[in-house]
């Protein structure tokens, strides 16, 4: 029998309500579900200069979150038997065909390369380990990261008015060498842009037509898309500089006010924590719906929840301390990190300020979403690690 203890839950209520006092976040919404009981809270302003407050079904940029959504509707391509993991992409992809390799992938874009040792397959782009993203332990700038932005399919915080259509997105990247081999290394973000336009061309349907028949309509996520249909219920998304100085980085009639002309898989959606908790309830549960059909079955489920590069054998993955794998489109925690995810918890974080978790030994679900954007990869911000220990410590199980 899981719940949570009535007392500690309304501690979490109290920190989450301390950072907004503070000023530490302007708005956040966060959710816990255990078992049956399902915790739903709220609070400060959409928007820090206007009297709107978050509401339970208010709407937030979910950028990096996006990722695993995404990952979920090429799975359900290779349940059709229309896409498999160990396949080449070539077909569908064809500007990633032959290849070229930096021989030092930490290097100048102009120094030596060589031929690709095998095509990139959809199990590459699904962990990562296509040879194409950010190396989180490289020094910075990174060279890959300078010419990706210069072209403009977006290599920073999400801007979904700057990059080009699919086309012509695929074509500026292909100009671009691989930093390392086909499966050889962990690089982060770009591969699940690159999985959207593999599903669009796979599917014949642009990506946000595809993930909504394939995702969105099955599980109710009504409020989940890539532009926002009700601004009313959308808040701003604040940044800080280097100076440590809070700035608007998107208002509500900002950069997601209209549809986009490439759909971003690795970070172009917006979400509530009603449809987050619908997605996960549905991995939780092994990939049925409510009605007890199914959208992904168990097996699809157990493998993309689960280390697919290797962590516990020295691979690099998405956290310096190794405590994390990856699967596909999730981490996957390999070790305990304290009061947070357990081992076997699956989950991922948005930069835009939101994150998410699935415990499985504890069959707890956690969504957090708010209106400041997170200052860097490592450590979570105040609030993040606030809303852990508090969803964990109200566990009565």
């Amino acid at each position: 029998m899981s719940g949570f203890d009535p007392q500690r839950l309304a501690r979490l209520g109290q920190a989450m309500r301390h950072h907004v006092e503070a000023d530490g976040v302007g708005g956040v919404a966060w959710l816990v579900a255990a078992g049956d009981q399902v915790e739903v809270g709220v609070a400060g302003r959409l928007t820090r200069a206007e009297p709107t407050p978050v509401g339970c079904d208010s709407i937030f940029r979910i950028s990096s979150m996006t990722k695993p959504i995404v990952a979920v509707a090429a799975l359900t391509l290779v349940e059709d038997y229309t896409l498999r993991l160990d396949d080449p992409v070539d077909a569908l992809l064809p500007e990633l065909s032959d290849r070229r390799v930096l021989v030092d992938g930490r290097g100048p874009l102009d120094s030596a390369t060589v031929a690709a040792q095998r095509p990139i397959t959809l199990r590459d782009v699904l962990t990562f380990r296509l040879g194409i993203g950010m190396d989180f332990a490289a020094p910075w700038p990174q060279p890959f990261l300078e010419a990706l932005a210069e072209l403009e399919p977006g290599a920073g915080p999400p801007e979904p008015q700057v990059p080009p259509p699919p086309d012509e997105w695929m074509r500026r990247l292909s100009t671009l060498p691989l930093l390392s081999q086909p499966g050889e290394r962990w690089l982060y973000n770009s591969g699940s842009d690159v999985l959207g336009v593999l599903i669009a061309r796979a599917a014949g349907r642009p990506l946000d037509v595809a993930v909504r028949e394939r995702v969105l309509e099955p599980l109710g996520m009504v409020d989940t898309a890539f532009s926002v249909a009700d601004v009313d219920r959308f808040g701003t998304c604040y940044g800080t500089d280097a100076a440590g100085a809070r700035f608007v980085f998107d208002p509500p009639d900002g950069q997601w006010a209209k549809p986009p002309a490439f759909p971003s898989g690795a970070a172009g959606l917006v979400s509530t924590v009603d449809d987050l908790h619908a997605f996960a309830r549905m991995l939780l549960s092994g990939g049925r719906l409510p009605d007890g059909s199914r959208l992904l079955s168990r097996a699809a489920v157990d493998a993309m929840t689960t280390d697919q590069i290797d962590v516990g054998s020295g691979a690099a993955g998405p956290l310096p301390d190794g405590s994390q794998g990856w699967g596909f489109g999730v981490g996957v925690q390999i070790r305990g990190s304290g009061l947070g995810p357990t081992v076997g918890s699956y989950g991922w974080a948005g930069g835009m300020g939101s994150v998410w978790s699935n415990d499985p030994s504890n069959a707890l679900i956690g969504v957090m979403l708010s209106t400041d954007a997170f200052a860097g990869p490592f450590p979570p911000p105040p609030v993040v690690q606030d809303f852990w220990t508090g969803a964990y410590t109200a566990l009565d199980n």
